[in-house]
């Protein structure tokens, strides 16, 4: 019998636990590789970790695609399917319409962040006082919502959301640094416009909200992403929105000194954060 030929996502009838430990990965979304003998640095997963003993939030460090979008790119021969020698999957890359477009340009955002932002980290901000050296950049849970691409943001020296505009925003007008408040499903919150300059290469104009700056309260990049995740999946949902916006408005007007960069971290991050000592 000749030697298995690669399998991919879907593989071992959906059983990760039927995955040779040897097996290495590789992002369908963006062709990342996992390789279980070197393990995965931004997770600070240690080599010789097999992908099937990965944590359930483990997610691609480069796009942020979960765990069952990986295919098998090389293995030893697996154990058969039970009952069936099934015919092994041939190696092909997938089209726009297996991956929808929304969820491309989010991950493509997110890749393009992380380059511009670990370059930052790289060129300028190593060793500085206020950066935390135990963390790296990491673009978190990109994703479309109502047209916009909405994510976190992690670096050693700040954390924030993300929301790029859809396609047609309309940025006359609008000056690096100014304010702006964005409805989300839990609130609204205040976003601060940020246009970057760099020609063709620039990434397209975006708003952030901080979260954290400076990032001394993580002392892991598992801790720091789990929190970024946490406050993304806070941000969209409604259950934490539970005041009428006009409620809300008068809650602020009554107590104009509250700590709203505080409010906006217990809101969005809530348990996972305090869980975690953050």
């Amino acid at each position: 019998m000749s030697s298995p030929s690669p399998r991919f996502e879907g593989s071992y009838l959906g059983d990760a636990t039927r995955l040779p430990d040897d097996a290495i990965m590789e992002c369908k979304i963006c062709w990342s590789v996992y390789d279980p003998a070197e393990g995965c640095v931004v997770w600070q997963v240690p080599p010789h970790t097999p992908f099937a003993s990965l944590p359930d939030y483990w997610r691609c460090p480069t796009c942020d695609g979960a765990k069952e979008q990986f295919m098998v790119v090389s293995a030893s021969a697996a154990p058969p399917a039970a009952g069936a020698d099934a015919p092994s999957a041939a190696p092909h890359h997938h089209s726009e319409a297996e991956c929808p477009t929304e969820q491309n340009s989010a991950s493509m955002f997110a890749q393009a962040l992380e380059r511009v932002f670990a370059d930052i980290y790289a060129s300028k901000m190593r060793g500085l006082p206020f950066v935390n050296e135990a963390l790296n950049v990491k673009a978190v849970g990109f994703s479309v919502f109502e047209g916009q691409v909405v994510g976190a943001l992690v670096t050693p020296w700040f954390m924030n959301l993300i929301v790029v505009p859809g396609v047609g925003a309309d940025w006359a007008g609008v000056v690096s640094g100014s304010k702006k408040l964005l409805d989300f499903p839990s609130g609204s919150y205040e976003f601060t416009a940020a246009l970057r300059d760099g020609g063709a290469e620039a990434l397209p104009g975006y708003w952030a909200c901080s979260l954290f700056s400076p990032m001394f309260n993580f002392t892991t990049m598992l801790q720091a992403t789990d929190t970024a995740q946490a406050a993304v999946r806070g941000l969209l949902d409604p259950a934490l929105n539970p005041q009428p916006a006009a409620v809300q408005s008068a809650v602020q007007a009554e107590h104009p000194t509250h700590d709203h960069a505080m409010g906006r971290r217990s809101l969005l991050v809530g348990q996972s954060a305090r869980q975690d000592g953050v």
